[in-house]
């Protein structure tokens, strides 16, 4: 299975803010961001010469990254959203955000999008009752997320659900039973990626 194996900090100093890769570590002192607020390279701290190309580009790595997907997948998703009725840019955000690895981490119970792609790949997770071992699994509404009885990653799980702050209102989650619901699908103002999806589509329909 192909995956992204390059340093994380050095993906979210390159976009210039944080795009909470790394879980918990983001929150600390260590967060390569706060620590060298530049890009990194030789030419890190140089001028750079700020085109209308390089703004969709940039956007484009910044969302591909946020989600953690790589090239190829990015390219379907966004081909995918453009077949389907409604604005091309929502449309490619819902797809993201839909996805089965993206949504444990907004239920809180992953830290980061890596450690929820790991806790599915190794079989922790139930949609409707049966095991689901694909990250990129669509999550569709009144499916019910469950996690395995059996699963030894428990102490895991119940870690990262201590970082999380709030669940978005189409989602719900039980923090002690370890379960949640998709309630419905989620609107333009309740995904909080800080992505211009419009850069992305004018870039794509060049």
């Amino acid at each position: 299975m192909a995956r992204d194996t390059g340093p994380q900090c050095k993906q979210c100093r390159r976009e210039g803010q944080k795009l909470f890769l790394k879980g918990e570590r983001c929150l600390t002192e260590k967060c390569g961001v706060d620590r060298r607020s530049y890009p990194p390279g030789e030419h890190g701290r140089g001028r750079m010469r700020q085109s209308e190309y390089r703004q969709q580009l940039r956007e484009k790595q910044k969302a591909r990254r946020f989600y953690q997907v790589l090239e190829r997948q990015f390219r379907n998703y966004y081909e995918k959203a453009a077949g389907q009725q409604g604005v091309t840019g929502e449309n490619l955000l819902r797809l993201l955000e839909r996805r089965f690895d993206n949504v444990l981490v907004r239920l809180g119970f992953a830290a980061s999008r890596r450690q929820s792609r790991q806790l599915i790949n190794h079989g922790h997770w139930l949609i409707n009752g049966k095991r689901v071992d694909i990250p990129s699994y669509q999550v569709r509404p009144d499916d019910v997320i469950t996690f395995g009885a059996s699963s030894g990653a428990q102490d895991v799980v119940r870690m990262a659900t201590e970082l999380t702050a709030a669940v978005p209102a189409w989602l719900q989650a039980d923090h002690d039973a370890l379960t949640a619901k998709v309630l419905r699908l989620p609107e333009r103002d309740e995904i909080i990626a800080p992505i211009e999806e419009q850069l992305i589509v004018e870039l794509y329909s060049k």
